[in-house]
């Protein structure tokens, strides 16, 4: 049998083989993807690192935040036991006010005289002394504010009363005493005040403003 001779018409013969190509393509390598892929995960952590930080800082916040609040509020709980009593304690030195007008309203030659009225006088005096003692036990003083220079933010003024012997301003006669509750002014002094006299010398280095009188339907602090 003659052996048929190559077909170099044959279309086929010669051809690359392209159908493998895109297979092989797609199995090799991509180098550029996996930079990208890089990229990403460097990102992703940059991203995770600074919404950490992000939520770091607000939880600082929230937490200095509620510290304040919780210093607020131990705050506020002192003042309100500190001024709790300032409307009873008001009520009971009018009560006690009782007591000195009755020691003043006995002339002291009368009570000499008398030992009935002299032994009254002491029991009164007694008394008020241990009113005094328990007020003060519970943050609560009464001012002396005779011979004291005159001051607005813990005196009264009611009058002005002349005297050249005394610095002008002087207080030198107190019609009803004041009274302190702690740092606060629970009641001033009503005080007559000395006029015509030298001026007071300034106090440089004297105490600051007092603060104004307590009161109790105003919030602590």
């Amino acid at each position: 049998m003659a052996n048929t001779p190559p077909n170099d018409s044959d279309p086929k013969k010669g051809e690359p083989n392209t159908a493998a190509e895109p297979a092989a393509q797609a199995n090799a390598p991509q180098g550029g993807g996996a930079q990208e892929g890089t990229r990403t995960v460097h990102d992703i952590i940059g991203a995770l690192q600074t919404e950490a930080a992000d939520f770091k800082d607000k939880w600082l916040r929230v937490h200095a935040e509620i510290e304040n609040i919780r210093k607020r509020a131990e705050r506020e709980k002192e003042e309100i036991a500190r001024y709790a009593v300032t409307r009873l304690a008001r009520d009971i030195i009018g009560v006690g006010d009782n007591f000195q007008r009755a020691i003043n309203a006995v002339p002291s030659d009368a009570a000499e005289k008398d030992p009935a009225l002299k032994s009254f006088l002491e029991g009164v005096t007694l008394t008020e002394r241990e009113l005094l003692n328990v007020l003060e036990r519970h943050g609560i003083k009464r001012q002396q504010a005779m011979n004291e220079p005159f001051n607005p933010h813990l005196h009264q003024a009611v009058m002005e009363i002349p005297r050249s012997d005394v610095p002008e301003g002087t207080i030198v006669q107190v019609f009803q005493p004041g009274f302190m509750i702690e740092d606060r002014v629970l009641r001033p002094a009503m005080v007559g005040v000395a006029k015509g006299g030298p001026k007071l010398p300034a106090a440089p280095d004297g105490p600051g403003p007092v603060p104004p009188p307590a009161n109790e339907n105003a919030p602590p602090g």
